[in-house]
Order: structure tokens, then sequence, then C-alpha cells
């Protein structure tokens, strides 16, 4: 296993806006952050005791920027951006993730970048119940091969 980074360090995201909390394992193709869901976490909505499970997406692309992101600095390497394109099939099996939860957020690189593009099998679990996927989804991403001179455009 490599080096763990602060997810400070690996991601563009800052708070209000960085939603993960922490990496817990990467390597080339794959990672996992965590989430703690508290009633500081953005997005938290008191009256249904929890963060709606559509913010999960967002979890998912932060988990990828913060694969990208460890991979960069452990190659010595500034670490650049993406852009999300997209998901298909997005499917939440819960419609809140709960005040206390802590979720573990995983991705696989299923297709390496033709022309800078990437896709990746995501999945979300409760650390307390890891053989319940509570949302999976397929996104797409688009990471240039020089972020900085792509996104000054």
């Amino acid at each position: 296993m490599s080096e763990l980074y602060d997810i400070e360090s690996i991601i563009k995201h800052r708070k209000p806006m960085r939603l993960i909390d922490e990496l817990i394992a990467f390597d080339d193709k794959s990672a996992s952050v965590l989430v703690h869901i508290t009633e500081q976490s953005e997005f938290y909505r008191a009256q249904h005791g929890g963060v709606p499970s559509y913010i999960g997406i967002e979890y998912m692309a932060q988990c990828i920027a913060a694969k990208a992101g460890a991979n960069d600095l452990r190659d010595g390497n500034e670490v650049s951006l993406g852009v999300l394109l997209g998901t298909r099939k997005y499917q939440p099996v819960v419609s809140e993730f709960t005040l206390g939860q802590t979720l573990k957020v995983s991705v696989i690189e299923a297709t390496e970048g033709q022309a800078e593009l990437s896709v990746f099998s995501c999945h979300i679990v409760d650390i307390t119940k890891p053989t319940i996927v509570l949302a999976e989804a397929k996104i797409n991403v688009f990471r240039p091969n020089n972020s900085e001179a792509y996104f000054r455009r």
C-alpha cells in the first residue's frame, strides 16, 4: 500500500465543498475514502436526520479526485484537475445518509483513459455494514494531460 496523504493535499476542493474526510487506501486503479455524517456535514438536513443520498455522486467524484491527487503526489507531480462528465445508473438504496454514519466510498477505474477519459465503478457502504451497498454508479471523468494549461484557456 502507498503512503496515505492528508485529504487537503490531494484534492482542490475546500470546505464547505470538500465533502470527503479521509483517504484510507489508494493505488493506481482504485481508492477508498471516509465520509462522516454529522450535523456539520454540508447538505445535512436536520428535519430528515441526514444528508440526501443523491449527494453520494459528489462523494464518489471527490474519491476519484483523491485517487488521482494521491497518485500525482506519489509520482512527484503537482495535483492536477479533472472534470466529472456524468454518471450512469446512480442507484441509491437509501434516501438519506444518516446522522452518525461513517461511509466508505470506493472507486475502481473500469476503463482507462482513451483520449483522457475514464470510467469508474463506484460504491458507498456504511463501515459498520460493509456488505450492504448503499449506493453505486458508473462515473465518467475527463482528466486532461496538462490540466493547468487546459483550464487556463
